[in-house]
Parts: C-alpha cells; sequence; structure tokens
C-alpha cells in the first residue's frame, strides 16, 4: 500500500479587521477609552481601600468619610466605564 504524502496546513495572516460571515466587520462593545476608565475606576477603589486599612485611630474622619467616598467614587466611575457608549 502506497502512503500518501499529506501537505502541512499553514495558516494565513491577514491584518485585516475580523469579519462575520456577511462580510461585515466586528464591532466590539467595548473600545479603549472604556478599558481605560475600568483600570482607572479599579485604581480608584483599591485606593480607597488603602485609605480604610489600618489599626490606628480607626474614628478618623479619612477611614470614616473619606475612604467610603473614594470607594463610592470609583464603584460610580466602573459603572460609568460600562455603560459609555463607545464612539462609532
Amino acid at each position: 500500500m502506497a502512503q500518501k504524502q499529506v501537505k502541512p496546513v499553514t495558516p494565513v495572516k491577514t491584518s485585516a479587521p475580523l469579519k462575520t460571515a456577511d462580510s461585515k466587520p466586528v464591532n466590539f462593545i467595548f473600545d479603549k477609552g472604556n478599558y481605560r476608565l475600568l483600570i482607572i475606576s479599579i485604581a480608584v477603589v483599591a485606593f480607597g481601600f488603602i485609605l480604610m486599612s489600618g489599626t490606628t485611630d480607626i474614628y478618623s474622619t479619612t477611614k470614616i468619610v473619606i475612604a467610603p467616598l473614594v470607594v463610592l467614587a470609583g464603584f460610580a466611575l466602573g459603572f460609568f466605564a460600562i455603560f459609555k457608549k463607545p464612539a462609532v
């Protein structure tokens, strides 16, 4: 029995945008600005929790008032980043 020679398949590299079956470009839900705002909001929330941490003077204004407001502002920025429509 003769063996068939099989050619290896090489992937095709394209630099064109992704296209669907009906050859329309794919539109992603978020764009670069949304991701940037989301990362900033995560940093703001983390900063708020850092302000809240510590064991000395648990009744300070920073831990009771400012840090929770910073955390809430970070969550609000995160919601804004999610709901912001990307530029078309």
